[in-house]
């Protein structure tokens, strides 16, 4: 299993068919003075897997910053489904929504 896809949004959804709609990506952060605490932001991640790989999976998701301190951290079991995509290949979508998040210092 891989991680196709990860970017840090100001908002995201998933239609009815499955598709990702991302609002704000981020390619840098931009703000006045640090700490910089935002109310919310939509981490978005897209997991490619084989159909081999159906089935329970434990998920850590670390956020760390330059000098290797964790600043926000996630962890769980996830169930990847059977549901083949044209190619016989499994792409999953997951929107984690996180409030309050910190970022400390620039970087």
């Amino acid at each position: 299993m891989e991680i196709d896809l990860a970017i840090l949004a100001d908002a995201a959804t998933i239609d009815a068919t499955g598709k990702l709609n991302i609002l704000g990506v981020f390619d840098r952060i931009q703000v006045g003075q640090f700490p910089a605490q935002f109310a919310r932001v939509a981490l978005v991640l897209r997991l490619a897997a084989g159909t081999s790989e159906v089935g329970a999976h434990e998920m850590d998701i670390k956020l760390i910053d330059p000098g290797g301190r964790e600043i926000f951290s996630l962890n769980g079991e996830m169930q990847l489904g059977s549901g083949g995509g044209a190619h016989g290949g499994i792409r999953v979508p997951h929107i984690l929504n996180i409030d309050g998040l910190v970022f400390p210092d620039p970087g």
